[in-house]
């Protein structure tokens, strides 16, 4: 390496680290704007019952049927939190909850007909938001899909972080 590419190299890799750290910041606010969205839309359809992350994870439970450990190891929520969040939602009426036959430890858990017909406003809304995107926020199919695909790697880069302790 030249004197002239060594000068550079650190610069660089500060304007790099800037940027990882930008887009570390930025992630966290879109997590929780993404929360108060949805917080939003479920006062809008008078559903105070239940919160943002309870709707989301409904949301991601969908039409499967799951246990409280999928959704952990899904890197979805943490442990208490899902226990916590799924009591609330049995006892709402959003979610079923039934032991396992072959792993009588196990609870599988469904949502109910309330948990679809929520599941359906917030599609509502996430069908809403994409027709808007490109001419509200000028955000285009590409620039998701780059971003997917980036943030897939960097999900991959932190799972291979934690799995080999790099």
């Amino acid at each position: 390496m030249g004197l002239a590419q060594e000068a550079q190299q650190p610069a660089a890799n500060e304007e790099f680290r800037e940027t990882y750290l930008q887009s570390l910041r930025l992630l966290e606010r879109l997590h929780r704007q993404l929360l108060d969205v949805i917080k939003d839309d479920l006062e809008r359809n008078g559903r105070s019952e239940i919160n943002s992350v309870q709707a989301l994870l409904m949301f991601n439970v969908g039409e499967n049927e799951v246990t409280a450990g999928e959704l952990r190891t899904r890197g979805h929520y943490l442990g208490s939190n899902v226990s916590y969040n799924l009591k609330k939602l049995v006892e709402a009426g959003y979610i079923r909850h039934e032991r396992c036959n072959v792993d009588r430890r196990a609870v599988r858990i469904s949502l109910t007909e309330e948990g679809k017909q929520l599941c359906e406003e917030l599609n509502a809304l996430f069908d809403r938001q994409v027709g808007s995107l490109e001419p509200v926020a000028n955000v285009k199919p590409d620039d998701l899909e780059r971003m997917n695909t980036a943030l897939a790697r960097l999900e991959r880069y932190w799972s291979d972080h934690i799995r080999y302790r790099l």
